[in-house]
């Protein structure tokens, strides 16, 4: 039997151990773990229980420092208090290998289902509302109790993300754990610490608790919810859902990054700068070898100076759907070879960079064309400042929240609620920009007045000198709702990328068509006057990413070419002379982006890519040089 338990724990351990081991869960407890995992042991109710703390009479006298105590607990308000107590007669030992506990999920959800399952599913609404002190009668979901779940259940909250699978399921997942676990309370001295662990053989995930020190009957189980955080503000910050504070005082100003930031972000991207080289000189009629994986290209590309090669040795240019890491070696040994990217070209596609190059042209707010932003894993305090200062003058405070590095909106969040956005920088690093509340909408027979984005292809042919040119023919994309702003997880009201939901219509509209129905809705607005807008925005973006040397800026690598898809949207501002005007705001800039409905409605799309970028040929290729 021993050594069935050893085998036992072999293969937990090298299943689970390096998830552990993350977690800082003691080695001496991984064996008991394991058997409870194996049996599904719920033994918590041996050791501890839940004990309701009265609240306090307004009318007894109260001294103050019990008034203190009173105001700094976790939960206060009209919702019941609980704790968490040992009630075993012989206490804890942190050192008795049986010292851990399994702590079940009541509720495991995706952020963007919240509402749906909480209609939907038999008595999760009814749970949930008790363990969060919500007040619900009656058998019917009724949409305000569910909406007070929605609001409260940030307190209760807790996320994991699946480590393989598609970009879909490695969105962040959220639970709550049940009425024990929900019950235990913050300490910044902390008696226990809880972990997630994704059991692979039931494919479940529980929480596990163990003691960090030793305990006796009636101490309290409590567990840091600012856990790893050391600076005071930023924790003072992370605690804010539990302990409501203001950070007024802190300053909302966001400077730019130092230059370590920029250089750190290099490293961790494992890119290595080419070297300098003179710009290559081609024969005026080569013919070039082009080696790429991408099928668009394969499939499109008939121009007939472009021929295919599946020798990566022999290509002139090399057009990778992946990115390119190595141009230090690409320089030194094919300095001819040209590439479809530019090194440090994330400083544009990453959302936090982008928003860190484009106060070079606006300052610490950012420019027009640009929603405030903040990171927040870095910026955290300085956005709570601005939330807080926009709520005591009335401000409208709805914020979107968007991974950095993620796109199709997917874990893209829409919110008014700061707890919400405090607890999301958890999950995985975001930024959080400005929501657009005054979009302007385009008229849809079927449907009404709906928010729409617009997608521009730019190729950028070199970065110093900056040439910059734009694809003639851009791309519209469209809500499938009336916009208001309200009911904030309706994807088909707040979002426009429809493509990639299944069981969703896509609303297609080309760009020859909109000009006249966008002049007839708006006939004070020419597309020309509004694209010349947004051609200006386009140019002082990459004028600012180009304007310092790699990796503060993009890297003027002679041989570099690239494509990018630039989506942004219009919203109405007031110019400086107080007249109202259409102010373009750019939303994100894509690497690689797909071409198939440009494939699809222009047969040339490529060939004038190409003709462009690598032979310098502008005539006929359907492109207007913008800088």
């Amino acid at each position: 039997m021993a050594g069935d338990g050893e085998e036992d724990l072999a293969a937990f351990v090298a299943l689970h151990g390096a998830a552990l081991r993350a977690s800082r869960v003691p080695t001496q407890y991984w064996e008991s773990l394991s058997r409870k995992l194996r049996g599904e042991v719920f033994d918590a109710g041996d050791y501890f229980g839940i004990m309701q703390v009265e609240e306090v009479d307004e009318e007894e006298e109260v001294d103050e420092e019990m008034e203190e105590q009173f105001k700094k607990k976790p939960n206060p308000g009209n919702e019941p208090c609980f704790k968490v107590i040992v009630t075993n007669e012989n206490g804890l030992q942190a050192s008795n290998p049986d010292s851990v506990f399994l702590i079940d999920h009541a509720w495991t959800y995706r952020a963007e289902h919240a509402r749906q399952q909480l209609r939907r599913v038999p008595g999760l609404l009814h749970r949930m509302a008790n363990l969060m002190g919500v007040p619900f009668h009656g058998e019917v979901p009724d949409e305000g109790s569910i909406e007070q779940v929605l609001q409260e259940m940030w307190k209760y909250n807790q996320t994991y993300q699946l480590s393989q699978g598609t970009a879909e399921e490695k969105v962040p997942v959220w639970y709550i754990m049940d009425e024990f676990g929900s019950r235990i309370q913050h300490s910044d001295q902390p008696s226990f610490a809880a972990a997630p662990l994704f059991y692979m053989p039931q494919q479940i995930a529980y929480t596990i608790l163990w003691p960090l020190r030793d305990l006796e009957t009636g101490d309290e189980v409590t567990r840091d919810y600012a856990h790893g955080e050391t600076d005071r503000l930023i924790r003072k910050c992370v605690l804010l859902p539990w302990v409501p504070t203001e950070v007024l005082d802190v300053s909302c100003f966001t400077p730019e990054p130092p230059d370590e930031h920029y250089q750190a972000i290099l490293a961790e991207n494992k890119e290595k700068l080419p070297v300098a080289i003179n710009p290559p000189v081609y024969a005026k009629d080569k013919v070039f070898k082009v080696f790429t994986d991408i099928q668009q290209v394969l499939n499109n590309l008939t121009h007939p100076r472009f021929v295919f090669t599946d020798n990566e040795g022999e290509a002139d240019i090399l057009y990778n759907f992946s990115h390119f890491k190595d141009y230090r070696k690409l320089s030194e040994e094919r300095p001819e070879v040209m590439v479809n990217q530019f090194p440090c070209e994330n400083l544009l596609t990453v959302k936090d960079c982008l928003a860190s190059i484009a106060r070079r042209a606006g300052g610490p707010d950012g420019p027009r064309w640009l929603p405030r932003t903040f990171n927040l894993q870095t910026e955290l305090p300085q956005f709570i400042s601005y939330f807080q200062q926009r709520d005591r003058r009335g401000e409208d405070n709805h914020w979107i929240c968007k991974p950095w590095n993620l796109a199709r909106s997917l874990d893209t969040h829409i919110t008014n609620n700061l707890n919400s956005i405090i607890r999301h920088r958890e999950s995985s690093p975001k930024v959080v920009c400005k929501y657009i509340e005054e979009p302007v909408l385009f008229e849809r027979e079927d449907v009404g007045l709906v928010k729409f984005d617009v997608r521009y292809v730019v190729l950028l042919r070199s970065a110093r000198p900056l040439r910059l040119y734009s694809y003639d023919v851009f791309w519209l994309r469209f809500s499938n709702r009336a916009f208001s702003l309200d009911d904030l997880d309706d994807y088909e009201k707040h979002f426009t990328v429809m493509n990639y939901a299944p069981g969703v219509t896509l609303k297609q509209v080309h760009c020859e068509d909109f000009i006249p129905l966008f002049e007839k809705q708006y006939p004070e607005y020419p597309w020309t006057a509004v694209q010349a807008s947004i051609f200006k925005a386009f140019a002082e973006l990459f004028h600012v990413a180009s304007s310092k040397p790699a990796p503060l800026g993009i890297c003027d690598y002679p041989s570099s070419r690239a494509i990018y898809a630039i989506d942004l949207m219009l919203k109405w501002d007031t110019s400086r002379d107080g007249k109202r005007i259409m102010q373009p705001q750019i939303l994100e800039v894509n690497f690689n982006p797909d071409c198939d409905r440009a494939c699809q409605y222009h047969p040339t799309f490529f060939n004038d890519v190409f003709s462009t970028l690598f032979l310098d040929e502008t005539d006929n290729c359907h492109v207007t040089r913008i800088v």
